[in-house]
């Protein structure tokens, strides 16, 4: 008997739905479908589920019955609301808007006011008695209609209603008459006539299709695809839309809209924060268009649906158990709930909403350790300005995310995204940034608009990637066609200096200085409870005693990495390169003997830093042309200086440099003439620094300093070079400590970074104490990659065609992931007490970390200002596995 085929559900009303839903209904629909169930006052709605939009984005059509489950939902919702969508005596007028598993503020499209017309707007004029706000939805349908459906130039519209105001002798967009507005509708159906060749559609079921097609495609537009890239946020998820029935903000002096958050989103304080606007819709509050109003002015304006609004505040978090994000309309003193969300909020106020819900019993430690996103931290880790440096304020904004910034005042987006590529620090000036504007958003070093409140797209944006924004400033004249800004007097051209702090909301004229901040007790705590759960230890890649100090102030268990051809440079160069450059043992073994020297006391200095934590201290590494010049630059100057006059004395020095640089040269030197391969070919030097690590460790024990000795053997591939390196390190050992009269605990380990090492760690861990991954270059041998070359020229190509996922020298990719497992499988086999660790820059990764983290490594290591994000990641790897474990009992 075969068995039918249930079939696929692709419409909920919002009675249906709920919150652990997101994936179907997309973020918002699940929680408009929550607040219905908890009997808070939503308009009622139907969602679209995201299934319909990944059908649609890969064929270009509907999938088979949804059109008839819409038009049955569509009748219930008539049928509950006793009024039909585009009725010309009592219309139903429904918005339509996006809604993905996971917040993307702003970067797919709304329409709001959707099923008007001639016909039905003199039914709205009729059930209403207000002509003006009827014809100001009306053209408000038209012009928002005409921008993300018709794709239309939105600055048409936004003319049209500028030269209306000028010829009616008006500032604001709430004193134009009904009349204004019924000539703003037809002005409004003129240009879309121009710019489409046809008439605005008028049937109310084709602009619903046209809606629902025009939010599903926007999954795909160019700034979605931008967020996501950013946010690491898949492309298969695909976004939900939402047909819901329109309240109004915008039918007088008793209705309102706005935004507000359940606590302040950027410092975490629990108090009231929100922006509203009075006879408005909610475009206008999160577009900019209009100076909003405080959430607190509400209290005397409409005192009773403050109330209802605060009341509805507190439901929402402790039900949530999390900050919420919430939208709201007033209309004529009703309030209605029109969206939540768990609210996007600074690192500083994630750590303290997180402390504070967890003394107020809301949550337990554990939740929140797993609040506070790891790559939030960074934005404690930005400069402010100097609190001694003198600043000259040219203007005041609102404080809308904390940080400070210096950089060019650039007016558009590309050119911001151009600049920022090049290197150059830019600070993006707008009269307000819009979802088009991510790229630049991404590429400045903070944000600056003259308009636009603390919930404005560039304020939420600006706090999520965690860049300084300054929003509001009203002073702030830009004038777009000779690319300046004035404030007063004062006239800024495009390129000029400025800096911003977004914690005091002040603009400032050329470079303040700034410090580094201090992490805050929040910080502190957080992490605090991160140590207590998580299984990684953390260490840091440090090369000096001052990085090494810093990030143990950080947390950081020890030193995973300590390259020692980073102390090869400076004033040692001279050095180093009178060892290359010997042409007789005498003249190289005076250049180690100096070496030797500077070596030890670098290693004195890192001991004493790191005292009673481990040191892994990686033998030199690099292949030594790299301690010379370049060849063609060299070359030259040789040609240069032999018609320039130099003294043959000087021409003959550089010519033995070019002998040099010529025998060190290679074709390809990554694979060629380094690591373990130089302590072979070249075996004084590695002896040298082995002598200089333990004299310096010796030294520190007698100073009372308890030295952790690792020592590295880098770029190992056959089991035989860690054998032979292994026994004359031991024996340097050995006499160093004979010499000495002392004794000192010490591991000899190598670095894992080739696929054949990997392949054959059971081999190696004979000879090894512990293993380092180096996923740099693991990443480049596994994949055949060239680092350097793939991000110059081909890496963006494979990243936009979807080759890649993302950055394999960013995140550890999945294939590199295999080659590691497999060595920590083998290694353990043969050695179970083996210690392993990651010291590549993956090791501060947050979703590497708990890649590392499954593959049971002992430690990871990043450089210092990464060590909190990755404790904090090492922590939330082990509560989900435990949560994981939990669930599959």
């Amino acid at each position: 008997m075969t068995m039918s085929k249930t079939k696929t559900k692709y419409v909920y009303d919002f009675e249906e739905g709920n919150a652990q839903m997101k994936y179907v209904l997309g973020g918002k629909g699940s929680n408009l479908a929550e607040m219905t169930v908890i009997g808070l006052p939503v308009p009622p709605g139907f969602t679209i589920t995201t299934e319909a939009c990944n059908i649609y984005s890969a064929s270009n059509q509907f999938p088979p019955g949804l059109e008839n489950e819409i038009d049955s939902h569509l009748a219930e919702l008539e049928k509950k609301m006793g009024k039909k969508l585009g009725d010309g005596s009592d219309p139903l007028l429904v918005s339509v808007r996006s809604g993905a598993p996971f917040s993307m503020p702003g970067m797919m499209d709304t329409v709001l006011n959707l099923g008007l017309n001639d016909d039905s707007v003199k039914g709205l004029i009729k059930q209403t008695g207000d002509e003006r706000f009827s014809y100001d939805s009306y053209r408000r349908f038209i012009q928002m209609f005409g921008k993300v459906v018709l794709r239309i130039e939105g600055q048409l519209f936004e003319d049209a209603i500028t030269e209306l105001k000028k010829n009616k002798g008006v500032k604001l967009d709430t004193e134009l008459s009904a009349p204004d507005l019924l000539e703003l509708v037809s002005t409004f159906k003129a240009i879309v006539k121009k710019e489409t060749g046809k008439d605005f559609p008028t049937q109310p079921r084709e602009q619903l299709r046209f809606s629902i097609i025009a939010v599903f495609s926007s999954w795909n537009n160019k700034r979605a695809q931008d967020y996501r890239k950013l946010y690491k946020i898949s492309d298969s998820l695909g976004t939900a839309v939402n047909v819901q029935t329109m309240v109004f903000g915008n039918k007088g002096d008793t209705s309102a809209t706005g935004v507000c958050f359940t606590r302040n989103p950027a410092t975490g304080e629990n108090e009231i924060y929100g922006d509203y606007l009075t006879n408005a819709q909610g475009e206008d509050v999160v577009a900019g268009i209009r100076i909003t109003k405080p959430l607190t002015d509400l209290d005397n304006e409409m005192p009773e649906a403050y109330v209802r609004l605060t009341d509805a505040m507190t439901i929402l978090e402790k039900h949530y158990r999390d900050m919420c994000d919430i939208e709201f309309t007033i209309e004529q003193g009703k309030l209605w709930m029109l969206q939540t969300r768990v609210g996007k909020r600074t690192a500083a106020a994630a750590l303290k909403i997180a402390v504070d819900m967890e003394k107020e019993g809301l949550i337990d430690k554990k939740t929140a350790v797993m609040r506070v996103e790891p790559a939030q931290l960074d934005q404690l880790l930005h400069p402010r300005f100097d609190p001694d440096a003198r600043v000259d304020v040219l203007a005041k904004g609102l404080n809308a995310s904390p940080g400070a910034a210096v950089g060019k005042a650039i007016f558009d987006a590309d050119k911001a995204e151009e600049l920022g590529q090049a290197g150059e620090k830019v600070i993006l000036t707008r009269w307000e940034t819009t979802p088009d504007d991510l790229h630049g958003m991404i590429a400045a070093q903070g944000i600056l608009t003259s308009h636009g409140g603390k919930t404005s797209h560039a304020a939420v944006v600006a706090r999520g990637m965690g860049k300084p924004c300054v929003t509001g400033v009203e002073a702030l004249d830009i004038d777009m066609a000779n690319r300046t800004f004035n404030v007063g007097n004062t006239k800024v051209k495009e390129g000029d200096i400025i800096s911003i702090d977004g914690t005091a909301g002040i603009v400032v004229l050329g470079e303040v200085d700034l410090v580094p901040p201090t992490p805050t007790e929040d910080f502190n705590t957080v992490l605090s409870w991160a140590d207590e759960y998580r299984r990684l230890k953390v260490r840091t890649n440090a090369d000096t005693p001052e990085d090494a100090a810093k990030a143990r102030e950080f947390g950081a268990e020890g030193i995973g990495l300590a390259r020692t051809e980073h102390m090869f440079l400076g004033d040692r160069l001279p050095i180093v390169r009178k060892m290359i450059l010997a042409d007789n043992e005498d003249d190289r073994n005076e250049a180690l003997n100096n070496l030797l020297d500077v070596q030890r006391e670098d290693f004195v200095g890192i001991f004493k830093a790191m005292d009673s934590l481990p040191v892994t201290i990686r033998l030199l590494d690099p292949p030594l042309h790299e301690f010379l010049p370049n060849l063609t630059d060299l070359m030259v100057d040789i040609t240069r200086s032999e018609f320039t006059g130099v003294s043959e004395e000087e021409i003959n020095e550089k010519k033995k440099m070019l002998h040099a640089v010529e025998m060190q040269h290679e074709a390809n030197p990554m694979l060629g003439l380094r690591g373990c391969r130089l302590g072979i070919m070249i075996p004084e030097l590695y002896k040298m620094q082995v002598r200089a690590i333990v004299e310096a460790a010796c030294r520190c024990k007698k100073e009372g300093i308890d030295p952790v000795v690792e020592i590295m053997i880098p770029l190992v591939s056959i089991v035989t070079e860690l054998q032979v390196l292994r026994e004359e390190t031991e024996q340097v050992i050995h006499d160093v400590l004979a010499e000495q009269g002392t004794d000192l605990d010490y591991l000899i380990g190598t670095m894992i970074e080739l696929p054949r090492a990997a392949v054959t760690s059971d081999e190696i861990a004979e000879y090894a104490d512990f293993f380092s991954y180096g996923t740099n270059d693991l990443t480049q041998t596994t994949f055949g990659f060239s680092r350097d070359d793939i991000e110059g020229k081909f890496l963006a190509r494979y990243l936009d065609r979807k080759i890649l996922p993302f950055n394999p020298f960013e995140t550890i990719d999945p294939g590199v992931a295999k080659v590691l497992k497999i060595s920590v499988d083998l290694g353990r086999k043969a050695k179970p007490k083996i210690k392993l660790g990651v010291c590549g820059e993956h090791g501060g990764d947050p979703e590497s970390v708990k890649v590392f983290h499954e593959a049971g490594l002992d430690y990871v290591s990043c450089s210092p200002y990464r060590v909190p994000l990755a404790r904090l990641a090492a922590a939330q790897s082990t509560i989900a596995e435990e949560v994981e474990v939990s669930d599959n009992r």
